[in-house]
């Protein structure tokens, strides 16, 4: 019996766009404010060698999946590794504009040391579990106009790139996930993805929050009053946190898959931006 619910005419297209070079970047780059600008460097700071994981993750169950699940897998890695490229450029301009990144950048790969020794497919789980949390994001970042209003034109561009790939992508690693459990009792394959999600979200958003404080430490912004605006921002406006936990809680839900909710309007709205840089068919083939 066949799990896969990905739309049968969904298109994940690697887009190859460059961003930013030779560009200076504000510190404050996104609304002047503080806040909101250290809380998504945090967040950049992991993509490099957080998506070359989900990529390994993924490629490690290829074996055995089906033509269409093989070319998403394809199309998905694609994707990662361009993300992976941009963001390395975007954290080296958040260097240029003053701030120190190489700890935070290291407690990122000493975490993925501890991967090294565990099962393959607890690592896919992982993959599963963050990728949920990667279309999360994305989507809020596409449906709420004001999530990157007054946003540099070529940064948001960024943003928006990578938000509606992983959008396209968001049910690779769930459809390899279950492919790869494929004989697997129900039971079991829901209790240790839920194990896992509950896992991943106890240590995402702590480290997130340490992270951000950093680098707001850098600017010289501490205390109660600097926690208590980055909570707002989490919880209240524009409640990135908050916003999620509907979508977040449908994950433990029986019969979940990340396409049950289709969101690719939002794509339409940004993609026809980018047409002019997919991918030709003959280097997708190589």
């Amino acid at each position: 019996m066949s799990h896969d619910k990905t739309p049968t005419d969904l298109t994940i297209t690697p887009r190859d766009r460059r961003f930013g070079r030779g560009t200076a970047q504000k510190r404050w780059w996104l609304n002047d404010d503080p806040i909101a600008s250290t809380f998504h460097d945090a967040l950049s700071i992991t993509f490099p060698k957080g998506e070359a994981f989900f990529v390994e993750s993924v490629k490690a169950f290829r074996d055995g999946a089906s033509p269409k699940l093989s070319a998403e897998i394809k199309s998905f890695v694609m994707q990662e590794v361009m993300h992976s490229r941009e963001h390395v450029a975007f954290n080296n301009r958040v260097v240029d504009a003053g701030y120190q990144i190489a700890d935070l950048e290291k407690v990122v790969v000493d975490s993925l040391e501890l991967t090294k020794d565990r099962p393959q497919i607890l690592n896919l789980a992982v993959t599963m579990a963050l990728e949920h949390y990667t279309a999360m994001m994305a989507h809020q970042m596409l449906a709420n106009p004001k999530y990157f209003s007054n946003l540099a034109p070529d940064l948001k561009a960024m943003w928006d790139w990578h938000a509606i790939e992983e959008i396209e992508h968001k049910g690779v690693a769930y459809d390899t996930w279950m492919h790869a459990t494929r004989d697997w009792s129900a039971w079991k394959r829901w209790k240790v993805k839920a194990i896992m999600m509950l896992v991943v979200t106890k240590t995402f958003w702590p480290a997130r929050w340490r992270a951000t404080l950093e680098l707001l430490r850098q600017d010289g912004l501490t205390g109660w009053r600097i926690k208590a605006r980055l909570a707002w921002y989490l919880l209240g406006t524009p409640g990135v946190v908050r916003r999620m936990i509907p979508a977040w809680l449908a994950f433990f839900m029986p019969g979940f898959h990340p396409w049950n909710h289709d969101d690719r309007a939002l794509i339409a709205k940004v993609d026809s931006d980018y047409a002019a840089a997919v991918l030709p068919q003959s280097a997708m083939a190589a």
